[in-house]
This record gives C-alpha cells, structure tokens and sequence, in this order.
C-alpha cells in the first residue's frame, strides 16, 4: 500500500474535494483521483463515491482515513528513528497565542540558541483554532494553545498535545461590583468573548447555562486590555485571567461551582515529536513531573499584550 495514497485519501477526507486535494500537494485533479482509484484497487474496497458533483468517502474509506493518521504518523517516526542521535539542526516553524510564547517559549530561546545554534526558530501568533488547521496542513511544526476546563479543546486524532500550564480565570467587571456578586447579576448584561478563537464563547455559555441563563453575546475582541477597556465603559462584562495586574476601573471576580481554568499546550503533529530541533525546543519547554504549574498572565510594563 502505498503511503503517498494514503496521505491523498487523508487530504481528500480533511479538505472534501479533489480540486482542494490536488491544489495543496500541486497534483492534476486528475492524478489525485487516479491515485485514489489505486488505492481503492490495492484495498479492494471502494473508497469514495459521488455526491453532487463532488465525491465523499464511503464507510470504508472513512475507516482508511482513520488508519491513514496511524500509518502515516509510524512511518514518519520510523524516518526520523533512523538517526534519532543526530545533532538537532533545522528551521522549527511555532505558532501559538501571545501570552503561550511569553510564558513558554521566549524564556527558553537563549539557552536553545546557544546550546543548539544549527536550530532556527520562526514564530507566529494564532488561535488555537487557527493553529490546529495549520499544523493538520503541515504549515506549522509546533503550536502553543489553550483551552478551558468547561471548554475542552478537541484538536484531532492526528495531532497530540502536551499540557505546560495553567491558570485560573474569572469574571471582569466593573470596580465597585460586590467581590461576592452572583453569575447571575450579569445575566441581563452584554458580554465580551474573544474575535479569534470560539473558546471563550463556549465557555461563557456553558457558564451562563449553568447559572441558569442565556448570556447576550455582544462583542468580540482579541485584546485584553482591550476588553477592559470596553468593560470601564460600560460596554459589558469577560473572562479574564486572575493574577493578570487590571487596569483601573476593572475587578475579576473569582468562579466557583464550577471553578474556571485555562490549560496551555504544546501540540504537534503525531509522530513528529522525535524530529531532533523540535524535540530539542519540546524539550525545553516540558514542566517538571508532577502537578502542572499555575502560572501568572504576564503584563509587561512596555507594550499593550494581546491574549
């Protein structure tokens, strides 16, 4: 069976077209179905059938995908076990979301450098949601993301991810709300999310729902202190992190019942994780054994931070 079908049928089964398929790996839409139609004869099975005027898999090529992830990821580490020794050299493409590769990535890019100098590192800023699609399309190396306890992130069969920290959120609103004031109070209030990441969206609404309400979507912003900003105006209410210093005019109210946590990660591709620069970088970021560390938001002095 030949592997470069199998990541043909993967592609096919995460972009849902031929045209998409044969545009990422600058393939003839014709040479990807040939391909595909291989693979069916090399499986015995009929692997897509037709659907408008595009195909979709069947039940067994859907199965084969799913097998395709295992197969693919082997073969990749079976590569790399060839000279698992070798001196990490390389160009590690990051991508993450800001306060990720503050708190994880920069405090280690000395000590890489000077330990590891054939290692290049190139970093991006992004969303969870926005950097799973790229590691799936193979345009990103290691991703830095997050989710929350009562917003579990589901970054796919083919992707694995390792937790580095975490830490508590709660409730931003206005100086002068009582420190004890129920999720309730807010009910009637407008409500802030993140503009790049659903997150925090499904984390207010399950919060919401189990206080018993529907919270008022209102705005989406990317920027926390952009979110207080609005919350000093009087344009609503939003998640923040505690221990983050807030600006005046802005108090968090610590959640309870249940309480909120923001998990970090470090995610990669399966199977890619042994890649000698990457694993050198994985490396130096892995927390010590044990329960994870809870970190502060850092807000430096210099500069607006981003989420």
């Amino acid at each position: 069976m030949d592997t470069r079908r199998l990541a043909l049928l993967l592609a096919l089964s995460r972009l849902g077209s031929m045209r998409a398929v044969a545009d990422e790996y600058h393939l003839t839409t014709s040479t990807v179905s040939q391909q595909i139609a291989a693979l069916a004869r090399d499986t015995g099975a009929q692997l897509i059938e037709p659907e408008g005027r595009r195909v979709r898999l069947t039940p067994a090529g859907r199965r084969l995908a799913d097998h395709a992830v295992t197969i693919l990821a082997a073969v990749d580490s079976a590569r790399l076990d060839l000279d698992p020794d070798a001196e990490p050299a390389g160009t590690v493409r990051v991508g993450g979301f800001a306060t990720g590769i503050r708190v994880s990535l920069l405090p280690i890019v000395a000590d890489l450098a000077a330990r590891y100098p054939d290692v290049d590192v190139v970093i991006s800023e992004y969303e969870p949601i926005e950097a799973f699609a790229l590691l799936a399309a193979d345009d990103l190396d290691l991703a830095l993301t997050y989710d929350y306890n009562v917003a579990p992130a589901s970054p796919g069969a083919s992707l694995e991810a390792v937790p580095l920290w975490t830490i508590g959120w709660g409730l931003g609103v206005p100086a002068g709300t009582a420190p004890d004031a129920a999720l309730t109070t807010f009910a009637e209030s407008a409500w802030i999310v993140n503009s790049r990441n659903t997150a925090d969206e499904t984390a207010v609404r399950t919060l919401a729902s189990l206080a018993g309400f529907t919270p008022a979507i209102a705005h989406q912003i990317d920027s926390l202190d952009l979110v207080e900003d609005l919350i000093v105006a009087g344009f609503g209410v939003g998640l923040l992190p505690l221990g983050r210093p807030t600006g005046t005019g802005v108090t968090i109210l610590p959640l309870h019942n249940p309480d909120v946590t923001l998990t970090a990660y470090a995610v990669t591709r399966r199977g890619r994780s042994a890649w000698s620069p990457l694993r050198a970088v994985l490396d130096g970021m892995r927390p010590p054994a044990g329960p994870l560390q809870r970190r502060s938001w850092p807000r430096p002095e210099a500069g607006r931070p981003n989420s």
